[in-house]
């Protein structure tokens, strides 16, 4: 049987979207995207994705702030996070892991390590679905 993860995208930047699309792009998977936090968090408490690929900076609420309100939901909260972003210093990977991010991939990144990180959260979805 084929499962159907959905994947939540959200990047301010339309090319990054574009390549995100691209890369992410199976039979199994179905993906929307969004270009701020706003919109991310109304996606992810009515679509209610597989896993979400959260940058950090976006023009309204920033990742972090994304990230602690998903935590707080009761229907957001299992959600996997990957931080897709631009802050690559150790601490900044350390505080976004502590805010709840399962996973931290600095841009510009390879596309084999997003994939990677990808399987990895949708391993996680999974396990917390059966």
């Amino acid at each position: 049987m084929v499962s159907n993860h959905r994947l939540l995208a959200v990047d301010d930047d339309e090319d990054s979207l574009l390549l995100l699309a691209q890369t992410l792009a199976r039979p199994d998977r179905s993906l929307a995207t969004a270009q701020n936090g706003k919109t991310a968090l109304r996606l992810a408490q009515t679509w209610q994705p597989s896993m979400i690929l959260l940058d950090i900076v976006l023009p309204d609420l920033s990742g972090f702030d994304v990230v602690q309100q998903l935590k707080q939901n009761a229907a957001t909260a299992n959600i996997p996070i990957i931080a897709v972003t631009a802050l690559a210093r150790a601490d900044d990977r350390q505080k976004l892991l502590q805010a709840g991010c399962h996973e931290c991939v600095s841009k510009p990144y390879l596309l084999e390590d997003l994939e990677l990180a990808v399987d990895r959260c949708l391993d996680l979805s999974t396990l917390a679905c059966a």
